[in-house]
């Protein structure tokens, strides 16, 4: 029997018995749960529209990534992001769900047994921080957060990863970092949340987890045989940025979970901040002598959405012309650094989501106000007199990045104990587009 069946063994049993289950599973409401009365139906509406815009996302992001890798690996690393789609899809029904928004365990994680196979999710009481749509919504716009975040690490150790190797990685990562991650910090009993840390729509959680694993990913799995390449289609890249543009509206104004002014708020400085970080990276990069580049203009606008997104309901749209700027010129200079140390981040995840979400993460400390978000009870950001905060969100930055980069790590040597991470020289000097899949461009 070949290696590539043995794999499959134990996941397609895993099927099975899901299959069992939904066979067998009866849907019946809680007693004494009453849910109709409180369903507004206009916010509803925008909260599904937000779920498929967050959805779109990850074909962006295939598009994004699979424009800048070689001809014969754009196949593999789109895959890599539509894949996750269908594999956290499923962890989420059964477990990831639960983990990330059950009943609390110590803050850290929540009970895996509370929505388990998404049990009592059709009939139980809305989410407490979004109480006028249906919790099945809640619960799937939730989703499509957890599917890009590890769809995001793909561009650190695009072209050397064996497709096997990294499902199962992607699988440890959303029940060990991600789950607790969202929990910890947007989960009511969850221990960042009890902090103080403001987080709006995953700078944390989704941008600094997946840029930290991405440099720990990077840097275990050593250099590619040939780090440098020509992108195998820049269009590509520009059809992917505006799907990730697109989407990202949904991504953030989605997360003040209704059709309402907050929802407005984090649209027009979405928009601000993207459009700030696209035009300061091309004139930046024409400072240092170079030309303004469709590759540049695109990076610019994404690192923009990555910076604004834990700000995006806290803060004014001036200010989000800073977190704009600010995020695109440490970001740019962040690139220029890592291309100068032995460190293959074949897409430069870390420069650019991970130290896009820190940037982000501080300035929310600096620039959130209560005038905008009366829902922030932590306090004013340091702009305005006030230091509790911006405290808060730097001992955070801190401890996210130890637990992310650490786990990740570990993680890593166990999938590979498990199954080797890298192809063979062989297969890479091939392309993993025919190595991994016998497909080609």
């Amino acid at each position: 029997m070949s290696l590539s069946r043995k794999l499959a063994i134990f996941p397609f049993l895993v099927l099975l018995l899901v299959l069992v289950y939904a066979l067998v599973q009866r849907e019946t409401p809680a007693p004494g749960v009453q849910v109709a009365g409180i369903i507004n139906g206009a916010d509803t509406a925008w909260m599904l529209t937000a779920t498929a815009l967050v959805l779109i996302m990850t074909p962006g992001l295939a598009f994004f990534y699979g424009g800048m890798v070689s001809k014969k690996n754009v196949i593999s690393t789109m895959l890599q992001s539509f894949i996750c789609m269908a594999l956290i899809t499923l962890l989420w029904v059964i477990i990831g769900f639960s983990l990330a928004f059950g009943d609390s365990c110590g803050g850290i994680i929540g009970n895996p047994f509370t929505f388990f196979m998404m049990t009592g999710v059709l009939h139980s009481a809305p989410w407490k921080l979004a109480p006028t749509i249906p919790l099945v919504v809640f619960a799937f716009f939730q989703l499509k957060f957890a599917i890009i975040t590890p769809a995001l690490i793909t561009g650190a150790f695009a072209e050397r990863i064996k497709f096997s190797s990294y499902l199962l990685f992607i699988l440890l990562f959303s029940i060990l970092i991600y789950s607790p991650l969202a929990h910890a910090t947007w989960h009511p009993d969850g221990l960042l949340y009890q902090l103080g840390v403001l987080d709006f729509a995953g700078g944390t959680v989704v941008h600094m987890s997946a840029g930290w694993a991405a440099l720990a990913s990077a840097i275990y799995l050593k250099k590619r045989i040939e780090p440098a390449h020509a992108p195998a289609r820049i269009t590509y890249v520009l059809l992917g940025t505006g799907l990730l543009w697109f989407g990202w509206f949904g991504f953030n104004a989605g997360s003040a979970f209704g059709a309402n002014s907050l929802a407005g708020i984090a649209l027009a400085t979405t928009s601000t901040a993207s459009a700030a970080a696209a035009f300061t990276w091309i004139i930046f990069d024409a400072l240092k002598g170079k030309k303004p580049s469709a590759m540049g203009t695109c990076i610019g606008a994404v690192v923009g959405l990555v910076g604004i997104t834990p700000a995006a309901g806290y803060i004014s749209i001036p200010h989000s012309l800073a977190v704009g700027i600010i995020s695109s010129l440490v970001s740019n200079a962040m690139v220029d650094w890592r291309s100068k140390t032995s460190i293959d981040d074949t897409l430069d995840v870390f420069p650019c989501h991970g130290v896009g979400g820190i940037v982000g993460m501080l300035l929310t400390g600096v620039f959130a106000t209560q005038t905008i978000n009366p829902a922030n009870t932590t306090g004013n950001g340091l702009i305005f007199g006030e230091t509790r905060l911006f405290f808060i969100q730097s001992a955070t930055m801190v401890g996210v990045s130890l637990f992310v980069f650490t786990g990740t790590i570990l993680l890593l040597r166990l999938t590979n104990w498990i199954t080797p991470l890298r192809v063979t020289e062989e297969e890479e000097e091939m392309g993993l587009d025919r190595s991994q899949h016998a497909e080609k461009l």
